[in-house]
C-alpha cells in the first residue's frame, strides 16, 4: 500500500495497514499559495474551524462589551470545549449575562469530547444539558449578538435569521469570497456551517493572524490567553497554543478539518483529512507544521507534542500495535514563503 501525496498512515507492526489522504492549503494574507497537498481548492465544510469568525460579529458589533463578556467568554465562543466544569459554568454565566437560559440554546446535549469527563458524569449521574455541548459558547455568543441588535432569539441558529446573515457577512469578508458563493449547510450543533475552498479558509486564518482590526485582535488574544477554553485537557488546540507560547493559533473542525494561523510567518492553513478521520487530523496538522518549520527555519517548539504527532495504537490489552504518523511531502510554491518569513519575523 503506497501513496505519494501527503497523508496520515496507520501502521501495525512494520506494515502500513491503512492511510488517510490529506488535502491542504497554506497561504499568506494576500492569498498567495505558499504550500499545498492534494487539491487546495477542494470545497468542504469548515465546520467548527470557522468559530473565530462566527464570534467576530459579537465582538465587532459591541455585544460582548454590552453584556460584559470578557476574554474568557470570547475564547469559549471560539472553542469546541470538552464539557469540563469550568467550561460549562462559563457557558451558563454567558447565558445569564445576556438574559437567556439553557432553554434558549438550539444546540442539544451530546457526549462530551473528553472521555474522562463523560465517564465522571456517568459515575455521578450528572445530567448532560445543552450547556455541555462543545458548541455552547458559540451559541451563547450568537444569542448575545441577537439580543444586542434586538433580533428575535427564536431561530437565531437558522439560515436567514439576521444573526446568521451578519455572521455570513463576516465569513465572506475574511475569506475574500462573495456571500453567494458560500455553500450553506446545517452543522452538527444545528446552526449554519459554511462550505468553501480550503484555500479561502487558509486565507482567512492568514489574515486573522496578522490583522490589526480591534475585533480580530481581541478574538485572537482571547484564544491565546485562554487556550484551555478553546479545547480542553489533552486537546491539541489547547496544547499547541500552550507549547508554542501562542506562536501558533489552531482550531479543529469536524470531519477531519483543522485550521491554524502562524502570525510570525504571516501564514494561514487549513487541512482536510479527506475521509473525515478525526484521529488523523491532529497528526496531519503537526506534520504540516513540522514541514513548514523545516522549510522556513522558525524553530517552532513541537517536541512536547510528540505523543500527539505520532500517537501509539493499542489493542484491547493496551499493548502497542503500531502508530499513527504523517507521511509524504508538501508542495512548496515559489519563493513567496521565504519573503513572508522575513516580513513577519
Amino acid at each position: 500500500m503506497s501513496s505519494t501525496s501527503f497523508r496520515v498512515e496507520a501502521t501495525r507492526g512494520d506494515v502500513v495497514e491503512s492511510f488517510h489522504a490529506v488535502a491542504l492549503a497554506v497561504t499568506d494574507p494576500e492569498g498567495t499559495l505558499i504550500a499545498s497537498a492534494g487539491d487546495p481548492e477542494l470545497v468542504t465544510y469548515w465546520r467548527s474551524a470557522a468559530k473565530p469568525f462566527q464570534a467576530m460579529a459579537m465582538v465587532a458589533d459591541g455585544a460582548a462589551d454590552r453584556y460584559g463578556l470578557g476574554p474568557d467568554a470570547i475564547a469559549l465562543a471560539c472553542g469546541s470545549h470538552s464539557s469540563e466544569p469550568e467550561q460549562v459554568v462559563l457557558a451558563r454565566r454567558m447565558l445569564e449575562a445576556i438574559g437567556c437560559t439553557e432553554a434558549d440554546l438550539a444546540c442539544g446535549p451530546h457526549t462530551p469530547l473528553s472521555s474522562a469527563v463523560y465517564e465522571a458524569a456517568l459515575r455521578t449521574g450528572t445530567a448532560m444539558t445543552a450547556a455541555w455541548s462543545n458548541c455552547s459558547g458559540k451559541h451563547s455568543g450568537m444569542l448575545a449578538l441577537a439580543r444586542h441588535h434586538g433580533w428575535p432569539t427564536v431561530g437565531y441558529e437558522r439560515a436567514g435569521h439576521p444573526a446568521q446573515d451578519r455572521i455570513l457577512d463576516e465569513v465572506a469578508r475574511w475569506t475574500g469570497l462573495p456571500r453567494e458563493s458560500l455553500v450553506l449547510g446545517v452543522d452538527g450543533c444545528t446552526t449554519v456551517c459554511f462550505g468553501l475552498p480550503l484555500r479561502a479558509m487558509a486565507l482567512a486564518y492568514a489574515r486573522f493572524g496578522v490583522s490589526g482590526e480591534p475585533a480580530a485582535v481581541r478574538v485572537r488574544n482571547a484564544m491565546l490567553a485562554h487556550p484551555h477554553l478553546v479545547g480542553g485537557t489533552g486537546r491539541l488546540c489547547t496544547d499547541l497554543m500552550r507549547e508554542t507560547a501562542g506562536r501558533v493559533l489552531a482550531k479543529i473542525g469536524a470531519e477531519g478539518v483543522y485550521s491554524a494561523a502562524w502570525p510570525e510567518l504571516g501564514l494561514g492553513l487549513t487541512l482536510k483529512v479527506e475521509d473525515g478521520d478525526m484521529r488523523s487530523a491532529q497528526v496531519a496538522l503537526l506534520g504540516v507544521l513540522a514541514q513548514l518549520d523545516a522549510e522556513f527555519g522558525a524553530q517552532l517548539p513541537l517536541a512536547g507534542l510528540a505523543s500527539q504527532a505520532a500517537p501509539v495504537i493499542r489493542n484491547t490489552r493496551q499493548m502497542p500495535t503500531g502508530v499513527l504518523r504523517s507521511a509524504g511531502d508538501l508542495r512548496f510554491h515559489g519563493t513567496r514563503g521565504a519573503r513572508a518569513v522575513r516580513q513577519h519575523t
